[in-house]
């Protein structure tokens, strides 16, 4: 009888499969079968920065906690080690070094739930043991203070790919988003890139200028990522890839991991001028949160969410995310996208609230035919294989 019984809570206990509304059972089934892998994450913001946040509890604002990455069968999440271009020197190292910490710390106080993990293999084990794999990955060459000393003690804390720029240039790479200065990566800037071969962590050229990556790819003996970008050809954005670029992305055997922010999504809603009451809400935000950036990347994007569903702004809803996808896959090959939401640290489209959304992705990805390996691949085979590539190449 205890045996039943037992059985009986068992199956009563809910699982992705039984809580995922809207998402067909063999989409279901397909997503919680594979490793599913988001390369770029903000809440690393909140873990420092936000006095009182628990990961492991389940927030009614931001994007993550431990309970909607379960819900969205998230299984590794790259969280970022991020602060504005224009905090440099030995600040932004110590600043870097806090966030490290602040990640370090969450997997120490839920052992259940979180495992660090700075390999494929780990990512792999850690979805075996029904753990989510908490990786790192710095946005940013700044942080590095110009100094190859200090990249290999980030390397040794546990980072896993370098952003080589921000929204700014730094003092060895261009930035797509700020005025030339170096027409793409100067001597030490390529040194940077053998140097994260040699230590196997990934380079990643989403920020960076055109020039600037293209100097990468002919300088890396290892592929690249682009963690957190979408496609031009869609939206003109800066921040977004060409065609070109996604075809030498694929040619060098690397991945682009689409990102969510409405801006990089939709052109429409990029050049679209906000009103001035929504401005003006925007602008109350600015002067609340100060230089509280996780305070100010969620109350902004309550705005801007409110004012798409008012109709007073552009919608951008999910399905763009599926378009950005489609498009990158017809560009560069399947073998080459995968996803990088920005989570926390940008605005999400209508429909993509927050990671127990993700299914959505499977199950519209099959309904435009993928095949079940190629929809797995998309959610996190493609990053694993890329990561096991730039091991085997530290290995050399």
């Amino acid at each position: 009888m205890t045996r039943v019984l037992v059985a009986l809570l068992v199956l009563s206990v809910p699982t992705i499969a039984l809580t995922q509304a809207g998402v067909s059972p063999r989409a279901k089934q397909l997503h919680e079968r594979a490793i599913v892998i988001d390369s770029h994450d903000d809440t690393t913001q909140r873990l420092l920065y936000e006095k009182g946040f628990d990961i492991g509890a389940r927030h009614a604002d931001g994007n993550i906690d431990i309970p909607r990455m379960r819900e969205g069968g998230l299984d590794a999440l790259f969280f970022s080690i991020y602060m504005p271009s224009d905090v440099t020197g030995p600040t932004a190292v110590k600043r870097s070094l806090d966030l490290i910490d602040s990640v370090r710390e969450a997997v120490r106080a839920h052992p259940s739930d979180l495992v660090l993990a700075t390999t494929a293999a780990d990512i792999r084990k850690a979805a075996a043991d029904h753990k989510i794999a908490a990786l790192m990955g710095m946005e940013g060459g700044h942080m590095i203070d110009n100094d190859l000393g200090v990249l290999r003690q980030y390397a040794a804390l546990g980072i896993r790919y370098l952003t080589l720029t921000h929204f700014k240039n730094n003092d060895w790479a261009d930035s797509s988003t700020d005025k030339p200065a170096h027409n793409g990566l100067t001597p030490f800037g390529k040194n940077v890139v053998r140097e994260l071969n040699r230590l196997g962590v990934m380079v990643d050229v989403s920020h960076v200028a055109d020039k600037t990556f293209y100097d990468a790819l002919a300088v890396t003996a290892a592929p690249v990522i682009a963690s957190h970008s979408s496609c031009r050809a869609i939206d003109q954005h800066a921040r977004n890839m060409t065609d070109d670029m996604l075809r030498a992305l694929a040619k060098n055997g690397g991945v682009v991991q689409i990102n969510y922010e409405i801006s990089f999504l939709s052109e429409e809603y990029r050049v679209a001028k906000k009103p001035a009451d929504v401005q003006a809400q925007l602008d109350a935000v600015a002067k609340t949160c100060g230089d509280n950036e996780a305070c100010s990347t969620r109350e902004e994007a309550k705005v801007l969410r409110a004012a798409m569903q008012a109709g007073k702004l552009p919608k951008v809803t999910w399905e763009k995310i599926v378009e950005h996808i489609d498009h990158a896959v017809k560009v560069a090959g399947v073998d080459h996208v995968g996803l990088g939401s920005d989570f926390d640290g940008a605005t999400m489209p209508l429909g993509m609230d927050d990671a127990s959304q993700l299914p959505k992705l499977t199950e519209a990805l099959l309904a435009k035919g993928y095949s079940e390996q190629d929809v797995e691949k998309i959610l996190g085979g493609n990053l694993l294989r890329v990561m096991e590539a730039v091991e085997r190449v530290a290995k050399r």
